[in-house]
């Protein structure tokens, strides 16, 4: 950006260079001394772009941007969609194994296969952060995560060793503890990688993951439940694990040659597109990302987040997404209600991930596009709302059905771009970023072990039902709250005030033109 000649910025008073973040915990007067320095330094103007993309017309920039988003979209796309497959698979298909005879061959009572679904999610709160912290530190997720993949695979397939509860509820808890690395990192994984405008449409790449393993999950289930039961002396329930966690394993090897890992720390990019990856990020934002695992720290990161107070807003919207939509840990059960036989009603759970994976791509796409991010959260959970009501007013087979259609659509649409709100609230430090992310998805997860035990009472499930509803409700006044929040920050920004964990500007036409929260 180019500075103004000197007399008119002593004529003007205007400074034109961002100021990067002042989130050290320290008092305001580094702040105004950060400031004043950044004054002092008006001639240097703002972040310069490496010397090859400096050399580039706009087209020609355009143009190589264009290659190299495409480049890593058919190298990390594709990969991270069906490790997430296999993730969410290997987490949920207990649900399926129920039906499956699980239950029946363990012997297991209602309360304790609750337990052994909602055990893992223990497991699973307990690693996120410092996971997601560990991989920023080290900045190898190529190694890292299909490493953890292979552990979770192989835990997975130990499941069909189990005889008794102790033996489930220990394999479950194991599980969820290491899968746990996988989802927040793969969220922190993306926003290293693309702009904020370009996060909500792939988070939704990743989350389809989960709905396409909702889909598959039943369909594979029902084939392993018609076909293999009984088959060299297993139940179906053991196999349904077996192959399952087999295919993880497999898939795990291949993902090592697939993933990149940072932009910095890509080998098989070239120089030059090292640079425009990483000048990417830092022209959307105003600063560097990462640069190398000596400036990242575990506790530092963890510190910043726990004392921006967008946070905890953004930590109580998720938590009410999630908890709305815990009917998915049991909705072969729920879709039970509907009185067909386990096969069909292993099939009939298939529709509804199919519809949620067009609609969650259209309305991340469409938040992507507009930069709108409450509208996308707000009206996805209204409908919500509407199905839980229509779930706990009917026993008639359509209108329940209908209702199950509406659910999971809804939810899981809401849930991407919310998660794409994170990573646009909390843009730098990286460290940062890691931290949110992990303390979010972990605590937004607590409402999985208590869900297990609201799943009584059916075939209405109304206690289930209110609560999902009642959350969906909190969810939405959430949502406005946060709208209000980033709305009154991006003003003082507009006037050039200085904004707590925010990329700032001084009076003048960085103020007008840098960074502001999406609303």
């Amino acid at each position: 950006m180019a500075t103004a000649p000197d007399n008119d910025v002593e004529k003007k008073g205007v400074v034109e260079k961002r100021v990067g973040y002042d989130e050290s915990g320290s008092n305001d007067e580094k702040a105004t001394s950060d400031r004043a320095d950044d004054a002092a330094s008006v001639q240097r103007g703002g972040p310069e772009p490496p010397e090859c993309i400096k050399r580039w017309t706009p087209e020609e920039r355009a143009e190589k941007e264009k290659a190299l988003k495409r480049k890593i979209d058919i190298r990390l796309l594709p990969a991270i969609i069906i490790m997430y497959i296999l993730n969410y698979i290997d987490r949920n298909n207990i649900a399926a194994a129920r039906l499956a005879g699980l239950e029946r061959d363990l012997h297991l009572s209602n309360v304790e296969f609750q337990t052994s679904v909602s055990i893992l999610f223990v497991g699973y709160l307990l690693m996120q952060i410092p996971s997601n912290l560990f991989l920023n530190k080290i900045g190898k997720p190529a190694i890292y995560l299909p490493t953890c993949m292979i552990v979770w695979g192989v835990i997975s397939a130990v499941t069909a060793a189990c005889h008794n509860a102790a033996g489930l509820y220990a394999v479950r808890f194991f599980l969820g503890f290491v899968e746990a690395a996988y989802f927040p990192g793969c969220l922190y994984y993306l926003s290293c990688w693309y702009t904020r405008a370009e996060l909500g449409f792939r988070t939704a790449v990743l989350y389809s993951g989960a709905l396409i393993s909702g889909a598959f999950s039943g369909l594979i289930s029902a084939g392993v439940k018609y076909g293999m039961d009984g088959t060299r002396g297993y139940s179906a329930w053991q196999w349904l694990f077996i192959i399952e966690g087999v295919a993880t394993i497999v898939i795990a090897f291949g993902c090592f040659w697939v993933l990149p890992n940072f932009p910095r720390t890509t080998s098989w990019l070239t120089e030059e597109e090292r640079d425009l990856a990483a000048w990417r990020l830092q022209e959307d934002i105003g600063q560097d990302d990462w640069t190398n695992s000596a400036e990242q720290t575990f506790w530092q990161g963890a510190k910043l987040a726990f004392t921006d107070g967008k946070t905890y807003v953004l930590m109580l919207l998720l938590f009410c997404i999630v908890a709305s939509g815990t009917v998915t840990n049991f909705f072969p059960t729920v879709v039970k209600t509907l009185q067909y036989n386990d096969v069909n009603t292993l099939l009939l759970t298939a529709p509804p991930y199919v519809l949620a994976v067009a609609v969650t791509y259209l309305n991340a796409t469409h938040a992507d596009k507009t930069g709108e991010r409450y509208l996308h959260i707000a009206i996805p959970m209204c409908v919500a709302i509407i199905a839980y009501i229509i779930a706990a007013t009917t026993m008639n087979t359509a209108a329940r059905y209908i209702s199950m259609m509406l659910m999971v659509p809804s939810v899981y649409s809401a849930f991407v771009v919310g998660l794409a709100w994170i990573s646009n609230t909390m843009p730098r430090p990286p460290a940062k970023r890691a931290a949110a992310l992990a303390f979010i998805n972990a605590v937004s997860n607590c409402s999985s072990i208590y869900a297990s035990y609201l799943y009584f009472g059916g075939p209405e499930f109304t206690v289930a039902m209110v609560v999902n509803c009642t959350t969906a409700v909190v969810a939405v006044i959430t949502a406005t709250v946060m709208r209000f929040i980033l709305v009154r920050l991006n003003k003082k920004l507009d006037a050039g005030i200085y904004v707590h964990g925010a990329i700032n500007a001084l009076p003048g036409e960085a103020a007008a033109n840098g960074f502001r929260f999406k609303v």
